[in-house]
């Protein structure tokens, strides 16, 4: 504050008003209002200056105007003045005490930070703790655009350690954030929280190296971790670097993953609500099932709280049956049980699935030797598959519902599989 004996004019200087503006403002405060040529001589300046102070008064809230041809000039009364001084201050002292630990704890978090120093230098970030807080400090200060490319198991470690708050809040900034990832059942809740304040892609391919590309100012590249050279988390190792050959390189990686991308509302579709129900089968990529399958029940477990599931493969088992006994139904011919089991039977014999034969007429009753199906590691198999094959295979070539009986286990090593055929009822 002012020292005790400046007073008011002391007060006036403080705030930054000018010492002969201060004098103006004092004579419009004894003398009552003036015209700008009657300050001029009161405060013994010429009447370009006398204006310049006046106007400057004006924006400071000091003085007002009024009337026209010679407009006059009041001062703001000095106790409305200093209660707005008041005011000002308290408002002031409120804000720095309400940061007063957001500020601190910046300033901890500056110390503990790499120093980048020069501008195009590698910096080595160690450690998680270490690289969410410096990229989430680099990606508060993104002004324009932030790039992310992120493998799928990732995204749940981009929020544990709060890199999706700092992406949202720069986002409400107006900060165009990019993502990309693979959106699989096992990241879906994280893919959704991410769509809610990013452009998020799905990517036609996994993404092998965690990217993100802050403005023009540089970009970060995970080097190890989980899911590269490290054992863990623990090793987690990136680089930062804002050269440009480094940017330009990290950007292009980008670039490639987005053009390649699908928009994220078709996959979450696909996923959350599938065209068909069945999981396709593709020769030579069977791995790719095996996967969804994978992505279904960590999904399961996940939702459950659960660390192991144990399935019933009974019903798939059977599922493969009945699909496979429509293909080969459509091979057959015959026009009653016998004559279709007559040339299921070669069917059989051509295609190396086993030896079947009829052992009665009526009513039906056919048996396999040497099943395809009844492998020695897995002998039941068979017994749940080749019941439902057959059945399939004849109704769709007679379109009547049949029964089939699963064989004996007890007599299956001496006798082979023994199926009885009957209409249903």
């Amino acid at each position: 504050m002012g020292q005790p004996n400046g007073g008011l004019h002391g007060l006036l200087v403080e705030h930054g008003v000018p010492e002969q503006g201060a004098r103006l403002y004092l004579a419009l405060c004894r003398e009552g209002p003036q015209t700008a040529a009657e300050l001029a001589r009161l405060s013994a300046l010429n009447r370009a200056e006398a204006y310049r102070f006046i106007r400057q008064l004006e924006t400071a809230g000091l003085v007002t105007s009024y009337g026209q041809r010679p407009m006059r000039f009041a001062a703001v009364p000095p106790e409305a003045v200093v209660n707005r001084w008041i005011r000002r201050a308290g408002d002031k002292l409120r804000r720095l005490e309400g940061d007063r630990e957001r500020v601190l704890a910046d300033w901890r978090e500056s110390l503990e930070a790499p120093a980048t120093g020069d501008a195009h230098r590698f910096t080595v970030l160690e450690g998680p703790d270490t690289i969410h807080k410096f990229l989430n400090k680099r990606i508060g200060m993104a002004r324009e655009e932030i790039r992310v490319a992120v493998g799928g198991f990732s995204l749940s470690r981009a929020v544990d350690g709060g890199v999706d708050r700092a992406l949202r809040d720069a986002s409400e900034r107006g900060v165009r954030v990019r993502v990309v990832t693979e959106v699989t059942f096992g990241n879906l809740t994280e893919a959704k929280l991410f769509g809610t304040f990013s452009e998020l892609r799905h990517a036609s391919g996994p993404v092998s190296n965690r990217t993100v590309v802050i403005d023009r100012t540089g970009a970060l590249i995970y080097v190890s971790g989980a899911e590269g050279l490290g054992a863990s988390d623990t090793h987690q190792v990136a680089l930062w670097s804002s050269a440009p050959s480094f940017f330009r390189l990290a950007r292009d990686y980008h670039q490639r993953l987005w053009s390649k991308s699908s928009k994220v509302e078709r996959r979450l579709v696909e996923l959350e609500t599938p065209v068909s129900a069945g999981l396709p089968v593709v020769q030579g990529r069977e791995a790719e099932s095996v996967d969804r399958i994978r992505d279904v029940t960590a999904l399961g477990m996940r939702i459950a709280g659960v660390s192991g599931m144990t399935l019933d493969i009974t019903e798939l088992i059977a599922t493969i049956g009945r699909q496979v006994g429509r293909e080969v139904g459509r091979s057959l011919e015959g026009e009653t049980p016998v004559e279709v089991a007559r040339s299921l039977q070669t069917y059989y014999d051509t295609h190396a699935m086993g030896r079947l034969s009829m052992v009665k007429s009526q009513p039906l009753v056919l048996r396999v030797n040497g099943c395809f199906a009844c492998v020695a590691q897995s002998p039941e198999v068979g017994r749940i598959l080749c019941p439902q094959l057959i059945k399939a295979a004849l109704e769709t070539r007679l379109g009547n519902g049949y029964d089939v009986s699963r064989p004996d286990p007890r007599r299956h090593a001496q006798r082979g599989c023994v199926f009885s055929v009957s209409a249903a009822a």
